[in-house]
């Protein structure tokens, strides 16, 4: 593998197949260091097959996945989150019946004593972690929600929880999997700009369907058309590529 020194995560030549159907073929990618990299395409192009494979919760048929030089093929994605490489929503600590901050907490808590949550510790002892809780709570903007059930906060507002607890895990490269999906124009907006904030000192790779979103954030753009790379650069080489167009964003796809 020769991977650059600047490139965080390489794929080389990988497929996926499920019988005989062919979902990602001959795949390759970079993800530089410090970067937002998007991974984008119609529907049926292969991008959660591809996202799933990069985050490791598919093996690929053929092919090899590098993170930070490493060949992370066959690791699992506890093992590969413990090297810094976390997909967002993969952690489950987000418990409806708890608050916000006691949510934030057990992550965190779960970042320093591993899968030992000792739940049965007094809570003066469990607010040694409370404050990088805090922290987290306000840079997803959930400050006024401190106190909130998890589980009665609004949609847009549950996905900054479930971020907090992820970035909880202080990944150094952050993986999301279509973060604007479900959310109104308010949220989208907060959402992206977040996205930013964190994107300032970890690189990001994201799926999303929102173009507005992709074009305000992304570095690089890697275009996926039936299992295949099509295109890759900026947003404005990739918009004005014939292919692209005419596979993607001439389709009025949102």
């Amino acid at each position: 593998m020769s991977a650059a020194t600047d490139d965080i995560l390489v794929a080389e030549r990988i497929s996926k197949t499920f019988g005989r159907f062919s979902a990602v073929s001959d795949v390759s990618l970079r993800v530089r260091r410090g970067t937002i990299h998007s991974l984008i395409g119609p529907n049926g192009a292969g991008k959660t097959t591809c996202f799933n494979l990069l985050t490791k919760f598919l093996r690929p048929t053929s092919g090899r996945i590098y993170y930070k030089g490493r060949d992370i093929t066959a690791l699992r994605p506890s093992r590969v989150a413990e090297l810094g490489m976390v997909r967002s929503f993969q952690i489950s600590a987000v418990f409806p019946d708890l608050s916000v901050l006691e949510n934030v907490r057990v992550a965190v808590q779960r970042q320093h004593r591993g899968n030992s949550f000792d739940f049965w510790r007094s809570d003066s002892l469990l607010r040694r972690y409370d404050a990088r809780a805090h922290e987290l709570i306000e840079l997803v903007g959930l400050g006024t929600f401190v106190n909130w059930r998890a589980g009665k906060l609004a949609y847009g507002h549950k996905r900054n929880l479930e971020l907090a607890t992820t970035l909880a895990l202080e990944p150094e490269f952050l993986l999301l999997d279509e973060p604007m999906a479900g959310m109104g124009p308010e949220d989208v907006d907060r959402t992206a700009e977040l996205i930013k904030t964190i994107a300032a000192n970890r690189t990001v790779l994201m799926v999303e369907h929102n173009l507005s979103v992709v074009a305000r954030l992304s570095d690089v753009i890697t275009v996926l058309a039936r299992g295949q790379v099509l295109a890759e650069g900026s947003y404005e080489e990739v918009s004005q590529d014939p292919a692209v167009i005419e596979a993607y964003i001439g389709t009025g796809h949102d």
